[in-house]
């Protein structure tokens, strides 16, 4: 059933866990989340960023998206990740998205909340919810928004209790050493930070970049107050190990059984990530 964020986050207040919120950029990764999320019955977001605009247009994956979670057996929140452009979101909106993040990370404080206010404005008249960021999360040269060549810079706490109070946003994604794209080193997480900004704030934070991470920085960033998070990059790359071990493997492999050994694969890595953060056994 088709829900929005307000929703998934209070099933994360109430439980103590986080929302998984899974990039989909084709079918195959919307086949592998929502099959999990019924098995586990738990509720799940999907999420098309602006960046896969490319790869994927919002116009073709978005409707997708929106009829699949109407389907599921289980609330689904389907979700802008990553909007930079207000019309990008009131598009997505438009599509039936029920939820969106407006992005204005890398601009300075006054312009990013003067944007999100709008954003928020925007998002009311749909009854959908949103997400917005405070902070520079550092992207790795593996990710899919590429290498940007920052540093990252942390989400201040204070700052953070007043962007949420002005802004009035229904979670907000924080920076706090992780990184979008492929590890190269153990992330060294700065959990008093987020258990900080919780306090402050008290709204749902956000875990960007979560793919890659121990499951034991899983379960203490989910204890200091993470309800929210995006996880995409190994799954995907799970999907192409498996093709890789099938056509090496095998003459006369079509395109469907790619596919299939695709969905298997992301299921069983989104799988393992779904377990800790819904806590499940």
């Amino acid at each position: 059933m088709l829900v929005n964020l307000q929703e998934v986050l209070s099933y994360a207040e109430k439980n103590r866990c986080a929302i998984g919120a899974f990039n989909t950029p084709n079918l195959e990764c919307i086949m592998a989340v929502l099959q999990n999320a019924e098995t586990y019955r738990v509720p799940v977001i999907i999420a098309h960023a602006q960046v896969h605009e490319s790869i994927m247009p919002l116009d073709t994956i978005g409707p997708i998206m929106v009829l699949c979670a109407k389907r599921a057996k289980v609330p689904v929140c389907v979700h802008l990740d990553h909007g930079e452009s207000l019309d990008y979101i009131e598009k997505a909106l438009e599509l039936g998205f029920t939820s969106a993040m407006y992005d204005g990370s890398r601009l300075t404080f006054e312009e990013n909340m003067e944007n999100t206010l709008k954003a928020v404005r925007m998002v009311r008249k749909y009854g959908a919810g949103i997400e917005a960021e405070i902070g520079v999360m550092r992207s790795s040269s593996d990710s899919s928004e590429g290498s940007k060549g920052e540093k990252g810079i942390y989400t201040d706490p204070e700052i953070a209790k007043k962007f949420a109070e002005m802004t009035n946003v229904d979670a907000l994604a924080a920076s706090f050493g992780t990184v979008h794209g492929i590890y190269t080193e153990k992330p060294q997480l700065d959990f008093q930070r987020i258990k900080r900004i919780k306090e402050l704030t008290r709204i749902p934070l956000v875990m960007h970049g979560g793919s890659g991470v121990s499951r034991e920085d899983y379960i203490t960033a989910i204890e200091k107050g993470i309800r929210k998070i995006n996880y995409y990059t190994y799954m995907s790359r799970e999907a192409v190990f498996a093709a890789k071990e099938l056509l090496n493997g095998q003459e006369g492999v079509l395109y469907h059984d790619i596919a299939l050994t695709a969905v298997e694969a992301m299921k069983k890595d989104s799988g393992k990530a779904m377990k800790v953060f819904y806590n499940i056994p």
